[in-house]
């Protein structure tokens, strides 16, 4: 393994994999850390029916490791190992990787990707991929006119409800408090949603079904006198309690936005540190898509390459 390299990948999925093509057809000579994931959360999805290019959809580990072929065929060289820290106040810049080595990089791209939220319910990991999902954007349409369930009460909570009710024919928006946090505006757009049922005062506290989700046991005003346990059927249920970005080894040396997304110069993919850029979901707080994060692994890998070569290196 080479201790210095022009371009440095931290992290897969598919920016990372995108920019290493991008990077490696550029002659950047890209090396790449997978992370603690590797291909990132699209590994844990079954089916992936919205990436162009597969008319009949193709399973998540499958098209990561089509990206990953894609990278290795044009010369990147990836790795196992995650970085346990940067040092962005030198130049060039200094990354640990496991806590055990430092490479050194003239430029680096960030692709850790952002970590869904979820309850922390046995269930969740017992019915992954079978019914349980933290994007409605991703897996809503396996659930047409099936009824689901969304726990969540701000704005990410509103939105994914409102999706899905143009898929579902019944969604129940599970809310713990007696009140949504979301803006005024998309409270109104779900409360006026005919398909869209609330259930203030819910807490989801475990799944049931045979071969899959068929309901998610709920207890209603929990620990109060009047406390109630309420199964309800259901086909699917989808987290929306946010996500939280990978980016803690980068906060000393990064703009973070107040949730810890990597904040960039858009619609480039710079940092606050030239020669640093980040792309997909830890610097994507909106779409949070296998496409849109391809789509930024090639501006950073495009933006690495105008970088090196405006700086002679």
């Amino acid at each position: 393994m080479r201790n210095k390299v022009r371009c440095l990948i931290i992290g897969s999925g598919p920016a990372g994999y995108t920019a290493a093509i991008y990077a490696s057809r550029a002659n950047l000579e890209p090396v790449l850390f997978e992370g603690l994931q590797p291909g990132g959360q699209l590994t844990t999805t079954t089916e992936v029916e919205n990436f162009p290019g597969y008319p009949e959809g193709i399973t998540g580990p499958e098209l990561m490791e089509d990206l990953k072929k894609q990278a290795l065929r044009y010369g990147t060289e990836i790795f196992p190992g995650r970085a346990t820290s940067v040092d962005f106040s030198v130049r060039p810049f200094k990354v640990t990787i496991d806590n055990e080595y430092v490479i050194e990089a003239d430029t680096v791209i960030i692709s850790t990707g952002a970590t869904a939220k979820y309850l922390g319910l046995p269930d969740e990991t017992k019915y992954a991929g079978q019914g349980v999902s933290a994007c409605a954007t991703c897996d809503g349409f396996f659930y047409r006119k099936k009824k689901v369930a969304v726990v969540g009460g701000g704005d990410t909570a509103c939105e994914e409800a409102t999706y899905l009710s143009g898929l579902a024919d019944k969604v129940y928006l599970v809310v713990r408090k007696p009140y949504l946090r979301a803006s005024q505006i998309m409270q109104e757009r779900v409360m006026n949603n005919p398909k869209i049922e609330i259930l203030f005062e819910h807490n989801a506290v475990g799944l049931y079904g045979e071969k899959g989700v068929e309901g998610v046991h709920l207890v209603k005003r929990m620990g109060e006198p009047d406390e109630e346990k309420i199964d309800l059927a259901i086909d699917g249920f989808f987290l929306a309690i946010g996500h939280t970005p990978n980016t803690d080894i980068f906060k000393d040396f990064l703009e973070l936005d107040e949730v810890g997304y990597i904040k960039i110069d858009n619609p480039t993919s710079k940092t606050n540190i030239e020669g640093v850029f980040a792309a997909g979901d830890v610097a994507d707080p909106n779409y949070r898509q296998a496409i849109t994060a391809a789509g930024m692994g090639c501006r950073a890998a495009m933006d690495a390459e105008r970088y090196l070569s405006e700086k002679g290196l």
